[in-house]
């Protein structure tokens, strides 16, 4: 009997930790970034090719003033700008040399959100993607 007691305030204690810890997690929301540009574009003349992606969050602390998205080549970064129409969507130009036949980039969205009132820095970033030119 003693140790039936004793596995139930043991458990208790257990599933109101579990609760505590997961607590941030459901306070932060989720934010995703989704890819959204080809694998491969045919070869341009003006060696700039167009990557597009979508944000998605349900964060609503974000401050949308602060909102910097970016797609990063190595140590360059291009600033995005918001597609024209369509919400939560955000497009760049970027470069790929003439004698590359692909290149790597990843996205990195800057933010501050609101946490307890004072602004604080936050960022995601994306898994790297390939871009092939031919």
């Amino acid at each position: 009997m003693r140790i039936r007691q004793f596995l139930n305030i043991y458990m208790s204690k257990i599933n109101k930790l579990c609760l505590l810890l997961l607590l941030p997690v459901i306070m932060a929301g989720c934010s995703s970034i989704t890819n959204l540009t080809p694998t491969q574009y045919p070869r341009s003349a003006s060696g700039f090719y167009r990557v597009e992606a979508m944000w998605k969050s349900s964060r609503s602390v974000i401050r949308p003033d602060s909102f910097k998205p970016l797609v990063v080549i190595g140590l360059q970064t291009y600033p995005m700008r918001p597609v024209a129409l369509v919400e939560d969507r955000w497009e760049a130009f970027i470069p790929v040399p003439a004698n590359e036949g692909y290149i790597h980039y990843h996205y990195k969205f800057d933010f501050a959100d609101d946490s307890f009132g004072k602004p604080k820095a936050d960022s995601l970033m994306s898994g790297t993607y390939q871009l092939s030119v031919k």
